[in-house]
């Protein structure tokens, strides 16, 4: 039987740069996701117990050759939480969760009036997100709170709970950098992004959930050792100037989040982390609502670029959970070692509102 952990990543004043494909070194998310978070965990254990080690945890993933091993640890995307109280008591902390990408249930097919400020919610407080996708539904009050919703004046339920104060978890700045030709010694002037997680009365950050094998809970120790390795180093771009240090919290699942995961009335699965799998078929696509991710990136010990790779992102719906497998990324020139890209997926089970009057994701 598994074992659940969440994991908080506290940035404090530390600044970050997150880079995704398609955005240049001026702009910044505001999170890191499952693939990436996995390569930089696994270079630490690869840091602290060497090469042997690591080639032996890879080898207990399941890829395209050994599709049928069960992972020893899978992981979500990181996503925002956001404290609700000076003590930081977990339970009353606020856990944002991606919006699935299909309606919940009882949601009207009359959304005209609310249906703009309905799409911008691409982030929900645990609170609504579990009522909404696990418990009753969209009510006649969300509807009413959705349609009468302003930045100032917005009362209700929704508001309580954080649902439209994503934005104040964290902000995001440019910073002006020189940078200098090795060659010419010419200057050239540039900006890079930052996010800064709130660090006042109502400090953020981010968190991820974990999922332990019996054979991972046993490499838990070593998993936790290398997940501070990280933080001491930092996770991102521009560390060399002490951006993505962070701070680990391994928390045994609250009592909410216990809930969520081992809900048992879900028809569908939504993701909360990438997922690759070389054995989705048309079929499996049936009545799913989803969205594609490209990711690529640079080997991190030279200037190679590795393999581009499609995956399903967060968010997306599906009417089964799949494991995923990590892809062989390496590009052709390059001989040192096999790279990989994680795959591995996690999911939570949803209810949805099946028949829809128009298509949420677009």
């Amino acid at each position: 039987m598994s074992v659940w952990k969440l994991v908080k990543l506290n940035f404090g004043k530390n600044p970050a740069h997150f880079g995704e494909i398609g955005i240049g070194m001026e702009e910044t998310s505001d999170r890191v996701r499952s693939d990436t978070l996995f390569s930089a965990w696994v270079s630490s254990y690869a840091r602290i117990f060497g090469k042997e080690a690591v080639e032996q945890l890879l080898k207990l993933f399941p890829t395209k050759d050994n599709p049928e091993l069960i992972p020893p640890f899978r992981i979500s995307s990181t996503f925002i939480y956001r404290e609700n109280s000076k003590d930081r008591n977990p339970e009353k902390t606020i856990y944002y969760l991606p919006r699935p990408l299909k309606f919940p249930i009882n949601y009207p097919n009359d959304d005209l009036a609310f249906f703009k400020t309905y799409k911008k919610l691409n982030y929900l407080p645990l609170e609504i997100w579990q009522r909404w996708y696990q418990g009753q539904g969209f009510t006649d009050k969300d509807q009413q709170e959705l349609e009468n919703y302003s930045e100032d004046k917005s009362q209700g339920e929704l508001a309580a709970s954080g649902t439209f104060d994503y934005k104040k978890a964290c902000k995001t700045q440019q910073v002006p950098k020189i940078g200098i030709d090795r060659n010419t010694r010419a200057t050239n002037l540039y900006h890079t992004g930052f996010v800064q997680f709130a660090s006042d009365e109502n400090p953020a950050g981010l968190y991820f959930l974990l999922e332990l094998s019996p054979e991972g809970e046993k490499l838990a120790d070593k998993l936790q050792a290398a997940l501070h390795l990280l933080g001491e180093e930092g996770i991102g771009g521009e560390r060399s100037s002490g951006a993505g240090r962070f701070e680990v919290n391994w928390l045994k699942l609250p009592k909410i989040w216990d809930k969520v995961v081992k809900f048992q009335d879900g028809k569908f699965h939504t993701l909360i982390s990438l997922l690759w799998d070389s054995a989705i078929s048309s079929d499996f696509l049936k009545n799913s609502s989803y969205e594609i991710q490209e990711r690529g990136g640079w080997i991190v010990e030279s200037q190679i670029r590795r393999q581009m790779v499609r995956m399903f992102s967060e968010s997306s719906v599906f009417l089964a959970s799949l494991r995923g497998k990590l892809v062989d990324v390496t590009p052709q020139n390059f001989h040192r070692h096999r790279i990989y890209r994680s795959g591995i997926s996690l999911s939570l089970p949803i209810k949805v509102q099946e028949k829809e009057n128009h298509d949420c994701c677009t």
